[in-house]
């Protein structure tokens, strides 16, 4: 079975940092790009940042670059989001969702919920002020 599992979330201050995990099973890890998206209480699902697995091309949300930096590690099947100068309105639910292809065709696929075939449950992460 395909599966996505989230972790790393917690309560941070401002300014602060954390380190998002994706583990992934059950299909080629080679073969699909990762997206990570955040749903914040009240909002609207919203993209964050996203990695291609056919050549480590990666793209941002413009909320979150220069701060957050996403990376991909083959060998233990998990994509990381690097999360540092946190900021109270990063605070929301973190998926990490399974693209439905290697590479992004382009930049507004990443941000598209839609272009998603398998997600997983999120990480909490809290910010406070």
């Amino acid at each position: 079975d395909v599966q996505l599992q989230a972790s790393g979330g917690g309560l941070v201050q401002t300014g602060g940092s954390l380190r998002l995990s994706c583990a992934t099973s059950g299909f080629p890890f080679d073969q699909y790009a990762i997206g990570w998206f955040r749903q914040a209480p009240g909002k609207e699902r919203e993209g964050v940042s996203c990695i291609s697995s056919s050549d480590g091309r990666s793209y941002y949300a413009d909320s979150v670059k220069g701060r957050f930096t996403i990376s991909s590690d083959n060998a233990k099947r998990t994509v990381y989001l690097e999360m540092n100068s946190l900021k109270p309105e990063d605070t929301a639910v973190y998926y990490c969702r399974r693209y439905s292809g290697s590479f992004y065709y382009s930049v507004s696929d990443c941000f598209s919920p839609l272009q998603y075939d398998w997600w997983g449950q999120g990480t909490l992460v809290t910010v406070s002020s």
